[in-house]
């Protein structure tokens, strides 16, 4: 897989500067086939799943298309869903983040209209939306095209399959003709290329072939964690498997740099490798890793590249792979010249989903695993040891050792097993682990909510005139926390029910103990299991 980076690419330094602030550092291979054929102004159609890199795909060119100074619409991406359109917004306003005057708008079923409507008069250039409200603001008249130049369709298949088709080739028949048609889907059904056929012109078809790749030999497990406990939860794995040589991989640059520090902090011999290091410091950091010094590289994809250490016992994903393959490039330095590996993946909310889609990718199973507590660390670590007394105690000439234990137990008034005790605990180390800690990472078991997600039970309903909205609108006010990530809320005439990530749902129940909704006090705890 050749590797092409940002730098290398004719972009806008605005969008070049973006890329660098989020830390990707290399094209993934739809992106390095996508952006230049949109940028030189011809309709696409490409072929890639979710998790592949294909929304800055499309979004690197679209940006670089727009002309800051025009108010008026100048693009629309059209997606299945309310989540999916959310999620391409947000990504856009990354890669937007230094070109001033750009506005996106993500629009909705389910969302005020008339708000909508506000900002397409204010002046929005991108319009990101299902077609179902994009056609309600058609009917409207709130919505002009003449000045559009490019329209994206974000996984047509899906689109087609909810039934939009028609609502799609209306959007298009009314978007101007001299525009840029890119089409991306994850399979090419016939009414995709129908589509194709009748809507672009000699459209390139861009096709990234998926090696079949195995992952023979190592064991695969994931954790799933918040965002604030994925340290934590690294370094008790580290404790607990105490691998010799372990790589400890990361989507940025910048989470390089900020775990390697955390990770030093706390006592490990770890050291970062990524694109930014010069040459002279990317040698000293592999040699220190090669002979041992260093017993934890904490590295980007694109700087561990030609890695090659045979010894390592472990790799840990501390973020999850932006694309599938390199899920397998990482993973396949353990594991190596017929050793057994092992692989910990730290899975943060719903990107359970995206970990699935890497399993069936692989044909390979990824075990889930409880989040190892304090007492389970300590019983490994002390065992550990306890292996190696024993070795020493069958191999070593200890008699010089016992006189002098013997001596200290007699002129002292303890044990020899006193003394074993003491010496167990000075070789384990100060427990760094606060209390709290291990309150955070509580385990609400299953509440019978859907993965990665708690159901929570909130002791209001219908019959006290709440809504839905009261409730999201209140837990996401009173936590900080983005309302589109609160899952479904089944509502009740006494009570509701409401699903929240896993990683918030302790903070979620610590907070809304004190919190009102319209004045009354609410109880919220985990739902029971039915």
């Amino acid at each position: 897989m050749e590797t092409i980076r940002f730098e290398e690419m004719d972009l806008n330094p605005q969008i070049l500067r973006a890329v660098e602030e989020m830390g990707f550092e290399e094209l993934s291979p739809i992106q390095a086939k996508a952006i230049p054929a949109i940028l030189s102004g011809k309709d696409i159609v490409g072929q890639a799943q979710t998790g592949t890199g294909k929304t800055a795909a499309f979004g690197i060119p679209l940006l670089q298309s727009i002309d800051q100074r025009e108010r008026a619409l100048q693009a629309v991406v059209l997606c299945p869903t309310r989540e999916l359109a959310i999620q391409v917004a947000e990504e856009f306003r990354k890669l937007a983040l230094f070109m001033h005057g750009i506005k996106t708008l993500p629009i909705y079923g389910g969302q005020e209209i008339s708000k909508q409507i506000r900002s397409l008069k204010a002046g929005t250039q991108i319009m990101i939306g299902t077609p179902g409200r994009v056609m309600d603001h058609m009917r409207r008249k709130t919505v002009k095209f003449d000045k559009v130049k490019m329209i994206v369709l974000d996984e047509a298949d899906e689109m087609l399959n909810m039934g939009f088709r028609e609502d799609i080739e209306t959007i298009l028949r009314d978007v101007p003709e001299e525009r840029q048609t890119v089409l991306f889907s994850a399979t090419m059904p016939g009414p995709i290329l129908e589509i194709a056929r009748t809507y672009q012109k000699n459209a390139e078809i861009i096709k990234v072939v998926k090696k079949e790749l195995t992952v023979p030999k190592i064991e695969q497990y994931y954790y799933e964690v918040s965002p604030k406990n994925k340290e934590e939860v690294l370094s008790r794995l580290l404790d607990m498997y105490n691998p010799k040589l372990s790589l400890v991989f990361c989507n940025t640059k910048k989470q390089v740099d900020e775990l390697t520090i955390a990770l030093q902090g706390r006592g490990y011999f770890a050291e970062g490798l990524h694109g930014d290091l010069k040459q002279q410091q990317r040698d000293r950091v592999m040699n220190s890793f090669r002979n041992g010094r260093t017993e934890i590289l904490v590295a980007t994809d694109v700087a561990a590249r030609g890695i090659d250490v045979d010894d390592v016992e472990a790799v840990f994903n501390y973020d999850v792979p932006q694309d599938d393959e390199y899920y397998v490039h990482r993973i396949g330095r353990t594991g190596r010249a017929g050793r057994e590996g092992r692989a910990f993946t730290l899975v943060v909310g719903k990107e359970v989903y995206k970990l699935r889609d890497i399993q069936n990718y692989c044909k390979t199973k990824i075990k889930v695993q409880p989040i190892p507590s304090i007492n389970d660390v300590t019983a490994v670590k002390a065992e550990k040891i306890l292996d190696k007394i024993h070795s020493i105690i069958q191999n070593e000439d200890l008699s010089k050792m016992i006189d002098l234990i013997d001596a200290r137990v007699n002129a002292e008034n303890y044990t020899s097993l006193d003394v074993a005790a003491a010496f167990l605990k000075l070789s384990m180390g100060d427990d760094p682990t606060k209390a709290e800690d291990e309150k955070s990472l509580v385990d609400f078991g299953d509440t019978g909510a859907e993965a990665g997600m708690v159901r929570l039970f909130v002791n209001l309903g219908k019959k006290q005139n709440v809504r839905p909205g009261d409730i999201l609108g209140a837990i996401a006010g009173e936590t900080g926390m983005p309302g589109k990530l609160i899952g479904s809320i089944d509502m009740y005439d006494k009570y509701t029910f409401v699903e929240v990530p896993r990683e918030y749902a302790s903070e979620v129940i610590q907070v809304m103990k004190t919190a009102k909704i319209k004045g009354k006090s609410i109880n919220i705890e985990p739902a029971n299991r039915k």
